[in-house]
């Protein structure tokens, strides 16, 4: 399964973990794994330590959770993105946008 969330709910968190490819192909998949969640505060947490391959609807992607996340007064962190995909962010300069912790 490319897309897996987990909610943690005692520290208001919701973790969305992406594997292999980032692209449009799981725009859908990874819309409906965040879109219900609208509980004030919430950090949305990107992991990307799996991702291998990610495009420009990608960036598209993230910065839509950062809209839905902003809505609620929450917030994006790209957790340990890849050497390929941390050079993608950086290009984009995403650095300027949201936390990534590498």
């Amino acid at each position: 399964m490319p897309i897996t969330t987990r909610e943690l709910k005692d520290v208001n968190q919701l973790v969305i973990s992406i594997e292999e490819r980032f692209d449009f192909s799981v725009h859908q998949k990874f819309r409906d794994s965040y879109i219900n969640v609208d509980t004030q505060n919430t950090q949305f947490v990107l992991d990307l330590a799996l991702t291998t391959y990610m495009d420009s609807s990608a960036l598209g992607m993230i910065l839509l959770l950062k809209d839905h996340a902003e809505n609620f007064t929450g917030s994006v962190v790209i957790k340990k993105p890849s050497e390929t995909v941390n050079k993608i962010l950086e290009i984009a300069q995403f650095h300027r946008l949201l936390t990534i912790e590498k």
